[in-house]
């Protein structure tokens, strides 16, 4: 659990440093961190005027989303399903569609490259659907604008655990970054042992039925 969020951590901190990253934790614990192509890249090395003051930005403390919990799950839910949609199908054009801008640098084949795994894995999450997610972290606004959340979906015999992050564009939410891991959803009890076989028990001896002959006469 230290590692993990260690690691998500981390990719947070470089998010914020303006690096486009997806995070995909996979089934086997393997997290893949893969740099997406991005228009920075070709940007000169001086940032514009207004990005001067991005380092005070992110200092700044992050403070509660003003979403309701509807709007949560529609979050939630459009983002994960889609991508359930996209590893059954292997076509990720939606996926990349509802994406932020940024998102979109990424072509639907390299989608499919960071997403290889869950799908030779046979990973289902048409679960969200249905289950109600737990929220470890309620969404709030980072300083970059960015707004975060965290949770899972508890499921039997696979939680589903997910790490989101979204940039406003266009006047609604659009996916940035996501992590996705699974794991057992709770620790499996012990099984009752199964009741001994009762022994055969031997039969009782019967009484000797009462004797009503009539007494010998004395001699």
């Amino acid at each position: 659990m230290v590692a993990r969020q260690t690691l998500l951590g981390s990719w947070f901190r470089r998010l914020t440093a303006g690096l486009i990253v997806v995070v995909i934790a996979l089934a086997a614990g393997a997290v893949v961190m893969t740099r997406l192509p991005d228009a920075a890249a070709q940007a000169p090395k001086q940032p514009p005027p207004a990005q001067k003051q991005q380092p005070q930005q992110q200092s700044q403390a992050p403070k509660p989303a003003q979403i309701d919990r509807n709007g949560v799950l529609i979050l939630i839910r459009e983002t994960l399903l889609a991508l359930d949609q996209a590893n059954k199908t292997g076509n990720y054009t939606v996926l990349r569609d509802l994406g932020s801008p940024d998102f979109q640098a990424n072509t639907a084949a390299r989608l499919a490259e960071i997403f290889a795994q869950q799908r030779k894995d046979n990973v289902d999450l048409s679960g969200v659907a249905v289950i109600e997610p737990q929220l470890t972290l309620l969404p709030q606004i980072e300083a970059n604008g960015m707004m975060h959340m965290a949770g899972f979906f508890p499921s039997v015999p696979t939680q589903v655990n997910f790490e989101l992050l979204y940039a406003p564009a266009g006047g609604r939410w659009r996916v940035f970054g996501l992590s996705v891991s699974f794991g057992q959803a709770a620790p499996a009890a012990p099984q009752p042992p199964a009741p001994a076989a009762p022994q055969a028990a031997a039969p009782a001896p019967k009484a000797n039925p009462p004797d009503h002959r009539p007494a010998a006469p004395k001699q």
